[in-house]
C-alpha cells in the first residue's frame, strides 16, 4: 500500500511539474518572445496597423470605414455588416458576406441600387458616368464587408466628383490617387489597390493647404 501511494504521489508530482513547465513556456515565455519580436521588427503591424492624423489614431489600414460624405472618396459597399448600439468606433457585432447567391433577387437589387447611386453621385456636368465604367468593387461588398481598399478604377471614377466638390483641379486629384495606388504584393499577389482612409486623409490635407 505504501509503495502504491508513493508511486501515485510521484506521478502527481511529475504531472504537476510538467503542467507548471508547460504553463511557463507556452503561457508566459512564448507569448512574451513572440510579442517582443513583433514589436521589435514589425511595430506598426503588431499594434493594429494604425493610421494617425493630427497626432491621433483615426483607424486601421486593415479595416474599412463607412459614412464618408460625398466630398471624399467612397469605400466599397458593406452589406454583410451588422450593427449594435454600443458606442464603439465601428459599432459592429459581426462582419461577413451577404451569403446571397449570384441570382438571388435581393443581391441583384442591391447591385442595381448601388450602380444607380454610383452613376448619380459621380456624374458631374460635362462628365456623365456610364454603367459600363463601373468596376465590380463599386457595387459589391467584400467577403468580410470591411475591405479598406478600392480598385484604382473605382478611385478614378470618383475623381471628377471629388475635384468639383472640393474646388480642386482634376489633375490634382488624379495625382493624389496615383500617389496612393499600391501595386500587387511582392509584384504578383493580389491586385493594385487604393487605401480609402489614407487617400481621404491626404485629400483633406490638400484641401486645407489651399
Amino acid at each position: 500500500m505504501n509503495t502504491a501511494l508513493t508511486n501515485t504521489a510521484r506521478l502527481l508530482g511529475a504531472g504537476l511539474r510538467a503542467l507548471l513547465v508547460l504553463t511557463l513556456v507556452t503561457g508566459v515565455i512564448y507569448p512574451l518572445a513572440v510579442t517582443g519580436i513583433a514589436q521589435g521588427l514589425f511595430p506598426g503591424k503588431a499594434n493594429g496597423s494604425e493610421i494617425k492624423a493630427d497626432g491621433k489614431v483615426v483607424g486601421s489600414s486593415l479595416i474599412g470605414q463607412q459614412g464618408y460624405s460625398l466630398d471624399y472618396f467612397q469605400p466599397r459597399p458593406a452589406h454583410g455588416l451588422g450593427e449594435n448600439s454600443v458606442n464603439t468606433q465601428y459599432k459592429l457585432i459581426l462582419s461577413g458576406a451577404t451569403n446571397l447567391a449570384a441570382d438571388n433577387p435581393a443581391l441583384v437589387q442591391q447591385v442595381e441600387d448601388a450602380k444607380a447611386a454610383v452613376i448619380k453621385e459621380n456624374s458631374v456636368p460635362g462628365h456623365p458616368v456610364k454603367a459600363s465604367e463601373i468596376p465590380p468593387d463599386a457595387v459589391t461588398s467584400s467577403g468580410s464587408g470591411l475591405d479598406p481598399d478600392i480598385s484604382p478604377q473605382y478611385a478614378a471614377l470618383q475623381v471628377h466628383r471629388v475635384a468639383e466638390r472640393n474646388g480642386l483641379s482634376i489633375a490634382e486629384v488624379r495625382r493624389l490617387v496615383d500617389a496612393h495606388t499600391e501595386g500587387r504584393t511582392l509584384g504578383f499577389m493580389g491586385e493594385p489597390r487604393v487605401n480609402v482612409l489614407r487617400l481621404n486623409i491626404a485629400l483633406r490635407d490638400l484641401v486645407a493647404r489651399r
